[in-house]
């Protein structure tokens, strides 16, 4: 039986923690850029320990104003301080819960910046430099993320995204167009069992591409994330694949 952990972005202020840690294994913890605060870290980060649900943190541009999903001309510098800073902030919750920090994921504008730009990806290494090679980061599979990181003598895991639509450079086609988002639980069940299954996975444009994943993204924030991930949890044994936990 194949394995797949199951993955959430989390703590940003849309509440359903509580609802979706059941049926997950791993989360991505806002930690101050996008979202969060350090009352919804400790309150997210109680909840993943008694869920069982392995935790990341989920560092982002500097840009609550447009929950992290518009890409900044900043100083490299300020960047590198920026993103250790929202590391920091959920590693010492974690620490004082007797917790480990199980991995680091990029949101929004940030993660799709770096799947794609060499030099943004090796100043985002460089902030990373102490969690390697012990801490995984989530990267896209093919990106200009992943090269670098596993250059730089990073651990990684690749993600692949079970509610979004895909193009055919495996870039993800934009919220801005209303295919983005995938709400129904069975297109998302057909399309994980499609990435573990078979490498694949169908593009907008309905031709497929191939795909890697150790883990899968269903995105908190979307309005259906709760009907999804139960729906997975209860389907996805039905195709010889089980959650890791």
């Amino acid at each position: 039986m194949d394995k797949i952990d199951i993955n959430c972005d989390v703590g940003e202020g849309i509440g359903n923690e509580g609802e979706l840690f059941p049926f997950i294994s791993s989360c991505n913890i806002a930690c101050g850029g996008h979202a969060g605060s350090k009352r919804t870290m400790i309150e997210t980060t109680q909840l993943a320990k008694q869920w069982g649900v392995r935790i990341g943190a989920h560092p982002s541009y500097p840009d609550k104003e447009n929950f992290g999903r518009v890409s900044m001309d900043i100083a490299e510098n300020l960047l590198i301080e920026t993103i250790q800073e929202q590391i920091e902030s959920l590693a010492a919750i974690l620490t004082e819960e007797g917790l480990d920090l199980h991995h680091i994921k990029l949101h929004g504008a940030l993660y799709n910046d770096v799947a794609r730009d060499n030099n943004l990806a090796l100043t985002v290494l460089e902030a990373l430099e102490k969690h390697k090679p012990e801490i995984p980061i989530y990267v896209p599979y093919a990106s200009a993320m992943a090269t670098e990181a596993i250059n730089q003598g990073f651990s990684i895991l690749y993600e692949a995204f079970g509610d979004r639509r895909y193009r055919s450079d495996l870039s993800l086609v934009p919220r801005s167009l209303p295919e983005a988002v995938i709400k129904d639980p069975k297109e998302v069940l057909q399309q994980v069992v499609s990435i573990v299954k078979s490498g694949k996975v169908k593009l907008s444009n309905e031709d497929s591409t191939n795909i890697l994943a150790d883990t899968i993204c269903i995105h908190g924030d979307n309005p259906f994330a709760l009907q999804i991930v139960s729906y997975l949890s209860q389907e996805l044994p039905n195709h010889n694949i089980q959650l890791k936990k």
